[in-house]
């Protein structure tokens, strides 16, 4: 445990969490940071440089954003090869996280230097804290830009048993719920987090089914940054799964297992792999002398 202001470590890149909306969410360690590191790197300047004036500091800024993460990278590499201490900050909240930073890590380990990470703030960190969710969770990010490419993305998640955490920008959050509803289902809970901790941040959860309706009920609800939390889909029903089961046993005891799972899984809608296992239990167990296969499709 440290008690005491820590000045930055030669040779040294820090990554560092900067506030989503309040200022006062900076931390302690950031702010030593900050304030003791001989270069700080900025996906905006300007919009740095207001964070920095707000709590006194004097630094030396240079830019590092998405269209320049490669060159500045190097150049951040060589900096920090000549013994300088650099810290990077993104616009907001924790930088790689959906924010340029990645690349840069990816450089400075390669090289042999150290990376410290600076926590803080984090839009998925604070919705997922007041969603209310028990379950595992996928961060997926911006979804694509383009109608094609988003439907193609949900489709590939519309299955998983996760649920789904996503940041949107306002222009598009409505042509999203669209997608989100006709894709993935409207009974699926949404947490709307817009503006967190900012002034006019705002909690909201409804089914996918109503979501479009609540953004369209008020313009001030489509204003702001997004994050949406989505509930995982529903479990399947007892009767479901003892349909799949009296469905397979049938159909084992004329089949071999990986023809007998198949065809289960396209008549009861459960996953192959899933009925495949039970498959090859069910012939352990004796319930069924059909013939058996050693390997799955």
């Amino acid at each position: 445990m440290f008690d005491t202001p820590q000045s930055a470590r030669p040779g040294t890149l820090y990554i560092v969490a900067t506030p989503i909306g309040n200022l006062r969410d900076l931390t302690l360690h950031a702010l030593d940071v900050l304030r003791s590191v001989d270069l700080i790197a900025a996906e905006d300047t300007r919009n740095t440089q207001g964070l920095l004036s707000a709590y006194g500091i004097q630094a030396r800024l240079t830019p590092m954003h998405e269209h320049n993460e490669q060159a500045a990278a190097a150049r951040l590499v060589m900096t920090l090869q000549e013994g300088k201490s650099v810290a990077y900050v993104s616009d907001a909240g924790t930088p790689g996280i959906s924010d340029p930073g990645a690349r840069l890590v990816a450089a400075a380990r390669a090289a042999g230097v150290v990376v410290v990470p600076i926590p803080g703030a984090s839009a998925v960190a604070t919705a997922l804290s007041v969603s209310g969710l028990e379950s595992s969770w996928l961060f997926v990010g911006f979804l694509p830009a383009k109608t094609s490419g988003r439907r193609r993305a949900l489709e590939n998640l519309r299955d998983l048993p996760y649920a789904l955490v996503f940041y949107e920008a306002p222009h598009r959050v409505k042509e999203t719920v669209v997608d989100l509803c006709a894709l993935l289902g409207g009974d699926r809970r949404i947490l709307f987090a817009r503006e967190l901790t900012k002034r006019f941040e705002q909690l909201h959860a409804c089914p996918l089914a109503e979501a479009l309706a609540w953004l369209e009920a008020d313009e001030n609800h489509q204003r702001g940054e997004f994050v949406l939390v989505l509930d995982p889909p529903a479990a399947r029903e007892e009767n479901d799964d003892a349909e799949a089961h009296h469905v397979l046993a049938l159909l084992l005891e004329e089949l071999p297992v990986k023809q007998a799972a198949h065809l289960a899984a396209r008549l009861t809608g459960a996953r192959k792999n899933a009925l495949y296992q039970l498959a090859l239990e069910m012939k352990q167990q004796g319930e069924s002398d059909g013939p058996t296969e050693d390997h799955p499709a």
